[in-house]
């Protein structure tokens, strides 16, 4: 399974196989028609609550990384990361984010369930 992390304001690259943006919110300054990914999963993202908390402070993400893979295991959350599961199955698959630290947001953890390449 090849799966990799970006920015969802970077240009494609050859390779990159299905583009997934996976935030909850849609980013700023994206147009709606841009078109830069295939697919857009926002119940994979943390919910509002756990993200507000979260803040992107780096001492609480141990905590963040616990929460959310709980959140994961659940409804909505829990069929979108099957469909991530699945596409990274089938070929090469990128997590998009507009996060400027993605290596301490979700997408690290939904990285590392999905067995990411570094």
């Amino acid at each position: 399974m090849g799966v990799t992390v970006r920015r969802i304001y970077a240009d494609p690259a050859a390779g990159e196989g299905h583009r997934v943006l996976v935030d909850r919110l849609w980013p700023r300054g994206l147009r709606k028609d841009a078109g830069a990914f295939d697919e857009w999963l926002p119940e994979v993202a943390p919910s509002t609550e756990l993200r507000r908390w979260y803040g992107h402070r780096p001492e609480r993400y141990g905590e963040f990384r616990t929460r959310y893979r709980a959140e994961l295991a659940d409804g909505g959350a829990a069929r979108a990361l099957e469909r991530l599961r699945a596409l990274a199955a089938a070929g090469p698959l990128t997590l998009l984010t507009a996060t400027r630290e993605p290596e301490l947001s979700h997408l690290a953890v939904l990285a590392e369930l999905l067995g990411a390449r570094a």
